[in-house]
Order: C-alpha cells, then structure tokens, then sequence
C-alpha cells in the first residue's frame, strides 16, 4: 500500500478482508473513484455522467465537443467546478451561438450516462448513432511505431496500476512517443478527456494516433471522428457499426493491439510494417 499522499487522484482507499491461500487477512485496499458530475450548459443540465473525478478540465471540454454542444475549443468560455453532497457540477459558460447555448428538452439526456455507456438517456437515433464527416489524411505510422506506444502506455497509467479498474486514452505522435495519457472508470470518458487535453494543448491531430485500452466501440470511433482523429488504436476488439463507421470517416482503425500482433479493419495504408516503408 502507497504512503496516502501517493495516492493517484480518482483513487480512494477502503478496507477489505484478503483470502491468499487459506489465510485471511483485514487490510486496506485502492479502489477506483467513480462519482455522479452533472455537466451544466448555460444554466441547463445537459447530462449526468458517472466519471472519475480528475482532469475535469480536459472532461468538460473533450465532452462539449464531442457532444457537438461547442464547434470549437474557443466557444467554451468559462468552467466551474462545483462539489456537492450529491456529486460534481461542471457550470461550464459556452458562447450564445454555440449549440450547447440554448439547450431544450430535446437535446438532455433522459437517464444519467453510466460509466460503461457513451449514449445512455439520447432520446433518438439520430443523435444515437451520428455521421460525422470525413478526417484528414492523417500521419504514416510504422507497426514499430505503434508497438513502441503500447510498451510506453504500460507505464503511464497510475489509476489502473493502483487499482485495475480504469481505462486510459492515449495520443502519441507518429514515432510512438507517448505525450498525452488521461484515466476514467469509463473508456468513453477518457477518450473525451484526451481530445480536451490534445485541444487544450494545441496537438495538431494529423501529427500522430490515438490508443485505448479498451474495446473500439462505435461511440469511441464517434468521438475520434469528432475531434480529426485518423487513427484509432485499441487493445480489444472493435464492434461491426465501429468498423462500418470508421470506414465511412476515414479512420485507420486498429484492434486487439497486443505486443507482436493486431488487426486493421478499415483503411490500412496508414500503418507501415517499417518506419523506412
């Protein structure tokens, strides 16, 4: 157990009784944080999401855009965070012609959005399943490239090495050198709080990749869309609509990237077998 002031934010610490080997024992374990944050536009409530209480900053601008509630990063004037007996409130300003300004009972979200949902509570298909247009032409990677990421990424993730419990969004420029990382207990989350980091830093998205550590479902290939993403790496399987989306968008998108092996199902001339191809 780390000394309490090394404790990864997003993680809290509570007892629990140990069974190794036939012996029990009462010690004290890191859990992940997993907490209501209702994310307020203008004074509206647009959705409740359960998320990881950090990089709150980076959530509530990665989810404006992806959310379509803001065009762009400029449009997000002002963010509070509020913490109440209940949860977090992000009182996020946008400006009065961004579409998050003027929000009515067709755009919040009916339920709140749980940890494992990107969609819970939209109230149509439309808004359920979105087009979004195609992305650039994006960087060549080398599969050493991508390797090298996935070696890095290992390392870079103190919510889940404390706890086993989170997922993690990563953007690595086209040599594989990991330079931004954002966790959540929801993999959708941390794809929106790395698109609020990359934006917030200024990242030009056709200068590398994105990788996650989890399953390519077709809000995640949604998402990357959304912010010019034209590769999306992850470590499990994607799903047949993220597949038939990320064709649709342009998006290189690659599953089950293990160490020595993955697949590309859509638009693999991204991906080189050698940096010198």
């Amino acid at each position: 157990m780390p000394e309490r002031e090394e404790i990864s934010p997003g993680v809290a610490v509570r007892a629990v009784d140990r069974w190794r080997n036939g012996v029990s024992s009462h010690e004290e374990d890191l859990i992940a944080e997993e907490i209501p944050i209702a994310m307020v536009y203008n004074g509206a409530t647009f959705a409740v999401m359960m998320a990881s209480p950090h990089d709150l900053d980076d959530f509530a601008l990665g989810f404006s855009l992806t959310e379509r509630l803001i065009n762009d990063a400029s449009q997000l004037l002002q963010l509070e965070t509020h913490a109440l007996l209940e949860g977090i409130e992000l009182a996020i300003q946008v400006a009065d012609n961004a579409p998050g300004a003027h929000l009515d009972k067709e755009r919040e979200r009916l339920l709140p959005g749980r940890s494992g949902c990107g969609i819970c509570g939209t109230r149509d298909l439309e808004n359920a399943v979105r087009h979004d247009g195609a992305v650039g032409n994006g960087p060549t990677v080398s599969r050493d490239a991508l390797e090298l990421a996935l070696r890095e990424l290992k390392a870079r993730q103190p919510m889940n090495l404390a706890t086993g419990a989170v997922h993690a969004a990563a953007w690595a420029d086209a040599s594989g050198r990991i330079l931004h990382v954002r966790e959540d207990v929801g993999r959708h989350n941390a794809l929106d709080k790395l698109i609020g980091a990359i934006h917030r830093a200024s990242v030009d998205v056709d200068s590398g990749f994105a990788l996650v550590t989890s399953r390519a479902s077709y809000e995640m290939v949604t998402k990357a869309a959304s912010a010019g993403i034209t590769m999306l790496a992850a470590i499990s399987a994607p799903t047949a609509l993220a597949v038939e989306l990320a064709r649709s968008a342009g998006i290189t998108l690659i599953g089950f990237a293990r160490p020595g092996s993955h697949n590309v199902y859509t638009h693999p001339g991204r991906l080189l077998s050698a940096a010198s191809d």
